[in-house]
């Protein structure tokens, strides 16, 4: 089967900065829902549209079409007393980016000194050139239920817990929007 809009993709992915520094590689395969519905970066749908099981490409995504450039506008200096106790370095906190924005971002601390702590809104992988290195290993047409949520289902998809059902550890992280 060929992947195209609505259908589940499982694929195998090694990520790295530009320079070939590994940032993430994959344990299990990454499942998404196929077909611009934002569980995975647009150029890696472009990059595996019409593609099927066993196709390996590397494709290098620049920062606009990943996370974004890095903002310094969204780094901030805060006394320590107006967050919560204990702080630690990879805290993260949601806020706005300025007092007259209703926009909110999460906010990591990565810094803490002399009654100040450093949040930063941008992204952790904002800024950077991403080399991924892709192998799909299962293509497979979309139920109803999973086209009309938008998002995949199942074993490494998305869980709607019902009851007692806590399903596989970590199987609610699997395929969510990234931006």
């Amino acid at each position: 089967m060929k992947i195209a809009k609505n259908t589940v993709v499982s694929v195998n992915y090694k990520l790295s900065d530009a320079q070939n520094n590994l940032i993430e590689q994959s344990s299990e395969p990454m499942v998404y829902l196929h077909g611009g519905y934002h569980n995975t970066l647009p150029k890696i749908e472009e990059a595996l549209d019409g593609k099927e099981t066993g196709y390996s490409t590397t494709i290098q995504v620049e920062p606009e079409d990943a996370f974004g450039e890095y903002d310094s506008e969204l780094v901030k200096i805060e006394p320590v007393e107006r967050l919560p106790q204990p702080l630690e370095v990879g805290m993260q906190f949601e806020g706005s980016p300025d007092d007259d924005s209703e926009e909110s971002v999460i906010f990591t601390v990565t810094e803490v000194a002399d009654g100040k702590a450093v949040l930063d809104g941008n992204h952790p992988l904002a800024g950077i050139a991403l080399r991924f290195e892709l192998a799909v290993t299962e293509v497979r047409a979309a139920s109803e239920e999973e086209v009309a949520h938008g998002h995949v289902h199942g074993a490494h998809g998305h869980h709607h817990h019902h009851d007692d059902d806590e399903g596989e550890a970590g199987d609610h992280f699997r395929s969510q929007p990234l931006n």
